[in-house]
């Protein structure tokens, strides 16, 4: 079996907050689709439809939410085991104020297209680029980064000897 060496779990809190907002924007559209107010029939059927995109996106998210990430030396998978990525497709890590990366997440740059995949408030991938993060921690997603990096420049992600050994 291989080595374990960062795991991201999501934040129960921020997990139920995003759940709880995109089901209460979703409640709120089908209201207003379904209120008394002078709206076309068109207008009133796009709230609603709206308003069921919003509450089929908290119920993806949350079960999207209930898995993590684990780093291995060799891969990127999800608690339920499925590889999401290998690390030799890894060019390198962005996760500086400016980087398009999710919240408290951080970007990859692949080497090649990968396909498209998306679990909400954790991962996405698009072309060469994955992006993690959301309802993670910060902490969490920052050790992560810090290990793929250590990883691809090929340091490994063991901590760092102690002074006079190394």
């Amino acid at each position: 079996m291989a080595e374990v060496l960062c795991t991201i779990t999501p934040s129960p809190a921020r997990r139920g907050f995003g759940v709880l907002v995109l089901l209460a924007l979703g409640a709120i559209l089908i209201r207003l689709g379904f209120g008394d107010a002078p709206l076309g029939l068109s207008l009133r059927l796009g709230l609603i439809l709206l308003g069921a995109a919003a509450l089929m996106l908290g119920a993806t998210l949350w079960r999207a939410t209930a898995a993590g990430l684990v780093l291995y030396p060799d891969r990127i998978d999800d608690s339920a085991g499925r590889v999401l990525l290998h690390i030799a497709d890894v060019a390198g890590v962005e996760r500086g104020a400016f980087a398009f990366k999710p919240s408290n997440g951080f970007l990859l740059r692949l080497k090649r297209p990968q396909p498209r995949g998306w679990a909400p408030g954790l991962w996405w991938r698009l072309g060469r680029r994955m992006g993690v993060g959301g309802v993670i921690s910060g902490s969490e997603g920052r050790r992560m980064a810090e290990a793929i990096s250590a990883l691809i420049a090929g340091t490994g992600a063991s901590a760092p000897a102690p002074e006079g050994q190394g």
